[in-house]
């Protein structure tokens, strides 16, 4: 497949977009640790709030990895219409692929997330029915 500039160029406002979302959950993430971190200086009983302070602890995680993999995809895209002005075709084919192919971790990595988020709120309104 011959690739030109306007492929790659696709992806930027689709990866902008994604990281920009990725931060918005980061920023929520750790405003509940602040939150939660005020609630287990005050509380009697630490038994959920062990439990989400782990769940947290693996989100956090899961989105530096996802941050870091949309990040990646943005620089290959960035090397592959840098490699199509050098008219490096072959190069640009590998970088556009790993482009997407970054792109697609992410992508797993935020759905993981997402399930993991569902999990907290699970802890959580266990926590009210208890």
């Amino acid at each position: 497949m011959q690739l030109d500039i306007s492929t790659p160029a696709l992806l930027f406002p689709a990866i902008t977009l994604l990281l920009l979302a990725y931060t918005n959950r980061f920023l929520a993430l750790a405003t509940l640790i602040r939150n939660l971190h005020a609630k287990y200086q005050l509380a009697d009983s630490q038994h959920v709030l062990i439990g989400q302070i782990n769940n947290l602890r693996k989100r956090l995680n899961m989105v530096r990895r996802m941050q870091a993999f949309g990040v990646l995809s943005f620089l290959l895209t960035v090397g592959c219409m840098f490699a199509l002005f050098q008219e490096a075709f072959d190069i640009a084919n590998y970088l556009f692929g790993g482009s997407l192919i970054s792109l697609i971790t992410s992508l797993i990595f935020s759905l993981v997330e997402i399930q993991m988020s569902t999990k907290a709120l699970n802890l959580e309104l266990s926590d009210m029915e208890g």
